[in-house]
């Protein structure tokens, strides 16, 4: 039996292309799915840091023009192999939509063009499947920059062969990001105005190609069960709810994985000594000394040290930590290791909090992959208070390193980490502290709890880590799930 071919379709893939988690799912995803014995390709535009990233890139005879903004854009496609897979790559060259600092944004900000760089992009890839004489199974996008392919799979079906059985999956990242553009810039999509409606494209007057996805895909899924719910009520679902919520059992939740090639305590090379399951109470105690060392903290084994490693957004919590680190730095004796950028309050917070009590709270206003390594390991406690959490990956990292998570009860935090309450304790599956309360009170508590474990009762912090540790949150497990998606929706009739 023929594999079936799914191309992940998306604006970022690691190694070439990465702003945050979704270059980590979109790289991760396609090579695991190849494992479990599909056949995968990608689309990805060729920005900038993509044609000199040193990765081998080759060109391909095939250029096209796409009509778009009343001219004849050109472009060619390149082609690379996903490294250490049989995964190809097809990346979208067109210099003046990608030849630029940043992906969607640089120091002015976001480009004012990314609806017409967003639209060019999926029409040829559109074109591109067309020409290289692809045949597809499923055509997987991914958040508001490929939100337009389910659209024209549904609407020009009779002007492609390659889409007469493919179907779509759309997966939301994260809903806050909808690419919401002017209404005149519909005619940049090429489909007709009458899909400029309430029920389809337009919303509060706006056109939004995260909408369009949502309601064009066959399937949607989302980055965690738990987040599939939440973003069906009006709280967290920013102004879709009632559209997701009218997807019923199309809607589903699906936690990412982790690359454990790379976020494995027992081989990770930025760690000065290696560790696992087995021996973690000694390897984590060589890290914390030298992080402690590193971050100009007292170097003591027996003080509960804290770590984040996150956007200095609110999202993230920030409005919660912030006030509580000003006070516990003043008054607990408890270490923080902080490692992040984002809004220059918080930052500004950070640097003053750290010159003040230099020995106590530790910082980094940097992005740092071996700084953030480090911290996983090093940290007794890993604190995640977010608003809200399509998944997640942090807390991923920190159940393998054994640096117990604190957390908020949303989304994929609320999947992956189980509370330790007595009755989970009991059955040993407490791996973390939660709390569902977002407010100080709550996320004092939660660690209070959590310290206290750690200060008088070692042997039950042991099977909390431990238990952690053990947790298998591979990717491996995550393909299996969408494989299942995949099945599901190529067995339903298609829809016109």
């Amino acid at each position: 039996m023929k594999p079936i071919h799914v191309v992940t379709i998306s604006s970022e893939m690691v190694p070439f292309a990465k702003t945050g988690g979704l270059g980590d799912v979109c790289g991760a995803l396609p090579v695991a799915l190849e494992a479990s014995g599909c056949r995968c390709s990608a689309f990805l535009p060729a920005y900038r840091s993509v044609l000199r990233s040193g990765l081998a890139i080759e060109p391909t005879p095939l250029t096209f023009t796409i009509y778009i903004a009343g001219r004849h854009v050109a472009c060619r496609v390149l082609k690379a192999t996903y490294p250490g897979s049989n995964v190809d790559v097809y990346l979208i060259d067109q210099p003046q939509y990608f030849d630029r600092d940043g992906l969607y944004s640089d120091r002015a900000g976001e480009y004012r063009d990314n609806c017409e760089r967003f639209s060019f992009y999926c029409r040829a890839v559109v074109e591109a499947i067309d020409r290289l004489g692809l045949e597809i199974d499923i055509a997987h996008c991914h958040d508001w920059q490929t939100g337009l392919i389910p659209a024209y799979i549904k609407a020009r079906r009779n002007q492609y062969a390659w889409m007469n059985n493919v179907k779509s999956v759309m997966t939301i990242h994260n809903l806050a990001y909808q690419g919401r553009f002017w209404h005149l810039d519909m005619p940049l999509t090429g489909l007709d105005w009458k899909y400029f409606n309430w029920e389809q494209m337009e919303f509060h007057g706006d056109l939004n190609l995260m909408k369009t996805g949502i309601v064009f895909a066959d399937t949607v899924t989302t980055v965690s069960p738990t987040y599939a719910r939440e973003i069906t009520e009006p709280e967290l679902g920013c102004g879709l709810d009632s559209i997701l919520k009218g997807r019923g059992p199309d809607l589903v939740g699906i936690v990412n994985g982790v690359d454990y090639t790379l976020w494995d305590p027992s081989t990770d090379c930025h760690l000065p000594q290696n560790y696992s399951v087995e021996n973690w109470r000694d390897g984590k105690s060589v890290c914390k000394a030298q992080l402690q060392a590193e971050l100009g903290l007292e170097v003591r084994a027996e003080v509960p040290l804290l770590g984040i490693v996150s956007r200095l957004a609110d999202q993230k919590g920030w409005d919660l930590i912030i006030p509580l680190l000003k006070d516990w730095a003043r008054s607990r004796d408890v270490q923080w290791a902080i490692l992040g950028t984002g809004d220059p309050r918080y930052e500004q917070q950070l640097q003053a909090l750290a010159q003040e009590h230099p020995t106590r709270v530790g910082v980094r206003l940097e992005f740092s992959e071996a700084v953030a390594h480090r911290i996983e390991a090093a940290c007794d406690m890993f604190l995640m208070p977010s608003r809200y959490e399509p998944c997640g990956l942090n807390q991923l990292y920190s159940l393998k390193y054994g640096s117990v998570p604190v957390v908020t009860s949303t989304g994929g935090l609320a999947d992956t980490v189980v509370d330790a309450s007595e009755e989970n304790l009991a059955k040993g599956q407490a791996t973390g502290f939660r709390f569902d309360e977002y407010s100080q009170v709550g996320l004092d508590s939660a660690l209070h709890r959590a310290i206290d474990v750690f200060r008088h009762n070692p042997s039950r912090w042991g099977y909390i880590v431990e238990a952690g540790m053990r947790d298998d949150w591979s990717w491996g497990q995550s393909a299996k799930h969408y494989k299942e998606v995949y099945d599901r929706v190529m067995h339903r009739e298609v829809a016109c």
